[in-house]
């Protein structure tokens, strides 16, 4: 029997100084569904970016931005295969220095649309570490 339901779910797993300190699930928000489903129509538009922030206002489906955004980064790296995808971006030293406790992928340097959005534990990143998350979204 076929399943009539397809679902976009993401797992986030947050590296400080190369060792992982947090693995937590997100929400892909109704934007990001969206944009998924015009990939059906344009594939010109790709996810390009990572953005980190200091909220704690859990995720919800409606938003389209980071309630409180820190920075944002290119991708550094992005894998596809049969269900998945994957997206890394690392934050060097002295850049998006705080106490983060949220992040999204975006397909613009500056707004464009957000894929998915996830709050966490703070993990406080110093000036002088490095952070890398990999965000790896299923469709199932």
């Amino acid at each position: 029997m076929i399943n009539d339901d397809l679902r976009l779910t993401g797992a986030l797993t947050i590296s400080l100084n190369g060792v992982v300190v947090q693995e937590t699930n997100n929400l892909v928000v109704t934007a990001g569904k969206n944009w998924v489903a015009d990939r059906m129509n344009d594939a010109n538009t790709v996810m390009t970016h990572m953005a980190l922030g200091t909220s704690t206002t859990a995720a919800a489906a409606g938003q389209t931005a980071l309630v409180s955004e820190l920075d944002r980064n290119a991708l550094t790296s992005t894998t596809v295969s049969t269900n998945t995808v994957a997206y890394a971006c690392t934050w060097a030293a002295g850049d998006g220095t705080g106490a983060i406790t949220e992040a999204g992928i975006f397909d613009h340097d500056t707004s464009g649309d957000m894929l998915a959005r996830t709050v966490f534990s703070v993990v406080n990143k110093g000036a002088s570490d490095s952070i890398t998350i990999t965000w790896t979204i299923t469709i199932s």
